[in-house]
């Protein structure tokens, strides 16, 4: 059954998956680069959710997520105000042209399962959930109507010059 999936005929499964969720990535960064965007008010947020559970409240944060938000994310909400819409931005972008489409799907996921960690619902596990069949299913025909169609072939070549033994990994991983 998965060999359906995984050849240039099912191609075009993969291309309407890939520019839904990349359009919602897109326009989400895009919307956050040009409105601004500031996530100390979100960390917050997610940082008071994770009451605990000796106070009578079932946290929706858990612990060890909140204490990495408050010690970590909080302190450097700069980075994280850059970080936040640009990848968002990025990753949808890659996933609508095609390119290091694994990569970007992959990312995707992590973006996804940090705004879940944090407490927020929204679209983030529809989401996780057509990345990860993209991925898992699709491999590498997931980008084939796409720039990875050209790309894939030159970085397998790149790889297989700059470690040698590689080019046998590269070329089954085809």
């Amino acid at each position: 059954m998965t060999n359906f999936f995984q050849g240039p005929k099912s191609s075009w499964i993969w291309l309407v998956i890939r520019l839904y969720v990349g359009y919602q990535w897109m326009t989400a960064g895009w919307h956050k680069i040009i409105d601004g965007f500031d996530a100390s008010g979100f960390l917050k947020g997610a940082i008071a959710k994770a009451v605990p559970a000796s106070e009578g409240a079932k946290p929706v944060v858990q612990a060890w997520w909140a204490n990495f938000l408050e010690g970590f994310a909080l302190p450097n909400v700069g980075l994280f105000n850059f970080l936040v819409p640009w990848g968002e931005f990025l990753v949808g972008l890659a996933l609508i042209l095609g390119f290091a489409t694994i990569f970007a799907a992959t990312m995707g996921m992590v973006m996804n399962f940090a705004f879940i960690l944090s407490g927020t619902i929204s679209s983030n596990p529809n989401l996780l959930i057509l990345e990860f069949v993209l991925v898992a299913l699709g491999g590498a025909y997931a980008g084939y109507l796409g720039v990875d169609y050209y790309f894939r072939p030159v970085w397998r070549s790149f790889i297989a010059r700059i470690l040698p033994g590689e080019a046998d990994a590269a070329t089954i991983q085809a």
